[in-house]
């Protein structure tokens, strides 16, 4: 059947019409561990306080379009190196859409080990761009030949790699890490959104490698309902992907709340060490049941595989007794039985681990 002049299947890209809209389930009343958040939220006196830093807030004035003063405390806590500057973006998905439409071109390509996050893929085809997945190995680390093999014969602009990797929660070896950076002719974005659960960074070493940029985000840490993240890298880069920011996009309520954050940062920190110690007891406690293979984990999250085919089942289950969880098995490949769970507050996570073993049973 023709489209009709003014249907949008004549005027929206094949490409795009091609898509599938990124789908956030709605969880209802279940335990909640779907979505790599910070269970926990701020002690009543700290909200009163972040309330009363609110209502200064001049909502009839654009925000400050560069967001100043929020990007030198960023800065500061993230460990940003002397010399090295930040861009603010809407969540860290803007700054990666940023970063591709800064690049974009027919014939360019975006890189990234497969299973990684998936708006590199998403945003990448939003954009215009070609994109080119690189298998993991089975035990989801890179597979060097394969990364440095596809940079040859693809000459990516950009080159992502999630460090933690989503959905798989494991830190790639950091000297392969260094080769893809030396290999690749373009951009290496290093996207440590999972920073506040791993004592590992490639933050340290912007401006040891000139093509080298550091992804960021205050969401894991306890702040996702800002929707803020953070780009750091040489300013020759930054300049020029600073270009593709649309003006005043990190509001005023966003800029004055994240302030607030970072001078009591350290109820977000001691929350952070709470979830790594409570992730050890998850997956201890996972490596216990049978039939379950828990992955190691370096996020706020465990990536464990099923018995094979039961995936779904699993699920189902578990969304039965009220706990609602990630299923990755229709991704296929490395992900077919997996699925992932979110570390929760204790009792979250024991309302998991014993839903999991009925539906185990059943």
């Amino acid at each position: 059947m023709t489209p009709g002049p003014k249907s949008p299947q004549r005027w929206i890209r094949p490409g795009i019409q091609a898509l599938s809209a990124y789908h956030v389930p709605d969880p209802g009343k279940l335990v909640k561990l779907d979505a790599m958040e910070n269970p926990y939220r701020w002690p009543p006196e700290l909200v009163e306080q972040w309330l009363d830093r609110l209502r200064s807030v001049e909502l009839n004035r654009y925000p400050d379009p560069g967001a100043c003063d929020l990007s030198e405390n960023l800065k500061q806590f993230m460990q940003v190196p002397e010399g090295m500057q930040v861009v603010l973006g809407n969540g860290s998905d803007e700054l990666i859409q940023m970063l591709a439409l800064a690049v974009a071109g027919s014939d360019r390509v975006i890189l990234s080990p497969d299973p990684t996050f998936v708006m590199y893929r998403m945003i990448a085809e939003v954009a215009g761009l070609r994109y080119q997945a690189v298998p993991l190995n089975g035990d989801f680390s890179l597979d060097p030949d394969a990364m440095l093999s596809a940079i040859e014969q693809t000459q990516p602009a950009i080159v992502f790699l999630a460090y933690p990797n989503n959905p798989t929660g494991n830190l790639f070896d950091a000297v392969v890490v260094e080769d893809v950076i030396r290999a690749a002719p373009g951009l290496v974005v290093v996207d440590e959104a999972y920073a506040p659960f791993t004592d590992a960074s490639f933050m340290s070493r912007l401006g040891e490698f000139s093509n080298l940029l550091v992804l960021r985000t205050v969401s894991k840490m306890g702040l996702a309902g800002l929707r803020l993240g953070l780009l750091a890298g040489p300013a020759e880069w930054l300049g020029e992907i600073d270009k593709t920011r649309l003006p005043y996009n990190i509001n005023v309520l966003t800029q004055a709340s994240a302030l607030f954050a970072l001078q009591h940062v350290a109820t977000l920190e001691e929350q952070a060490q709470q979830i790594r110690s409570d992730r050890a007891k998850l997956a201890q406690a996972l490596q216990g049941l049978d039939g379950i293979r828990p992955y190691p984990s370096e996020a706020n999250f465990i990536l464990f595989e099923t018995p094979h085919g039961d995936a779904d089942r699993v699920f189902s289950a578990l969304k039965e007794q009220g706990v609602l969880i990630k299923n990755l098995t229709s991704s296929g490949g490395r992900l077919q039985d997996c699925l992932r769970v979110t570390v929760g507050k204790p009792v979250e996570n024991q309302a998991f681990l014993e839903a999991l073993q009925n539906a185990l049973k059943s």
